[in-house]
C-alpha cells in the first residue's frame, strides 16, 4: 500500500526548487553483507594486542605502524569488494534517472557501493573517502586507485610483503594512506566536499536519511540545516536514533523504522509515480 503521508512530502518537494538530497550510512551497506565498522568483525590483532577500529583509523596510528594499518584496510577493501549492490542501492540509481540534476547522494560509505550500482561520480559525494583508492599526500594530495596488482581477496591473517610495500609507497618513496576520513582528521572540501555537501542541504528541496544514526559531524549539520529551514524531512533507519528522533519532531518530518531494501524502492516507487503520472 502507497504511504500516503510520504507521497504528500515527495509532491511537495518536487513543488519546490532544489535537489532532493539522499544521505545514506552504513545500515544500507550493512544489507549487502558488509559489517558495520564498531561491529566485532572490526578487531585486528597486532602482535598480542586487539585493536578496536575507532584506534587504527587514525592518522596517528598509521604514523606509527603504517603496514599494520594497511594490512587491515586491504582485509576491509576485500569484504567490501565482495558485497554486491542490494535493491536500496539500485533504487538510489532509479531516482538519479528520474531526477537528473535535481539528484545529489551524500555517502558515508566508503564501500563503492553505490558507484558500482550505477550513481554518477558527479552526483556522489563520498564525504569519508573510499577504501579502494590511495592517496599520496603531497601538494596537491594526488588521489589513485590501489595498485591491481594487490590482490583484493586479503585474508584478515596477511601481512604486507615487500612487494605490496613498495606499490603502496608514492612521492620520494613515503608511504602512500587509504583514501579515507580518519578519527583524528577533520573535513575539507578539496577531499571530502565538506561545503559542497553543505551548500547541498542548504538549497535541498528535501532530504531522505537512510541507514545513518548520525554520529558524525558533517551529517549531523547536514540534518540540523534541513530541520532548521523545515524542508521535507525523510528518515528510514532499523533502529531508533538522533536522526529518528528529529525526524519525529520536524514539522515536515517523516520516520520509518525497517531496512533500507524495503523504504528505499518504496520511496523512489512514490516519487516515479509522482513524476510520471
Amino acid at each position: 500500500m502507497e504511504d500516503a503521508e510520504l507521497a504528500s512530502l515527495i509532491k511537495e518537494a518536487l513543488a519546490s526548487n532544489g535537489p532532493i538530497v539522499f544521505l545514506t550510512g552504513a545500515g544500507i551497506s550493512a544489507e549487502s553483507g558488509i559489517p558495520t565498522f564498531r561491529g566485532p568483525e572490526g578487531y585486528w590483532r597486532v602482535g598480542s594486542v586487539n585493536y578496536r577500529p575507532e584506534a587504527l583509523a587514525t592518522r596517528a596510528a598509521f604514523e606509527r605502524m603504517p603496514e599494520e594499518v594497511w594490512a587491515w584496510y586491504l582485509y576491509r577493501r576485500g569484504v567490501c569488494r565482495k558485497a554486491k549492490p542490494n535493491p536500496a542501492h539500485l533504487a538510489l540509481v532509479r531516482a538519479e534517472d528520474l531526477l537528473q540534476e535535481r539528484f545529489l547522494l551524500i555517502t558515508q560509505n566508503v564501500d563503492g557501493l553505490h558507484l558500482r550500482a550505477g550513481n554518477s561520480p558527479e552526483r556522489t559525494y563520498q564525504i569519508h573517502g573510499n577504501i579502494d583508492f590511495a592517496r599520496c599526500e603531497g601538494m596537491p594530495p594526488h588521489i589513485f586507485p590501489i595498485p591491481s596488482e594487490i590482490d583484493v581477496d586479503w585474508p584478515k591473517e596477511r601481512r604486507l610483503g615487500p612487494a605490496e610495500i613498495a606499490l603502496l609507497r608514492c612521492c620520494e618513496n613515503r608511504w602512500s594512506r587509504p583514501h579515507v576520513l580518519w578519527f583524528d582528521e577533520s573535513y575539507d572540501e578539496a577531499l571530502f566536499r565538506f561545503s559542497s555537501s553543505l551548500r547541498a542541504a542548504q538549497e535541498a528541496a528535501m532530504l531522505v536519511v537512510i541507514g545513518t544514526s548520525g554520529a558524525t559531524t558533517l551529517p549531523a549539520l547536514i540534518v540540523d540545516t534541513a530541520i532548521t529551514r523545515k524542508i521535507p524531512f525523510v528518515c528510514f533507519n532499523l533502529e531508533e536514533s538522533p536522526f529518528t528522533e528529529a525526524a519525529r519532531k520536524s514539522p515536515s518530518g517523516l520516520f520509518r523504522l525497517g531496512p533500507a531494501s524495503h523504504h528505499v524502492p518504496l520511496f523512489v516507487k512514490i516519487l516515479e509515480e509522482a513524476l510520471l503520472g
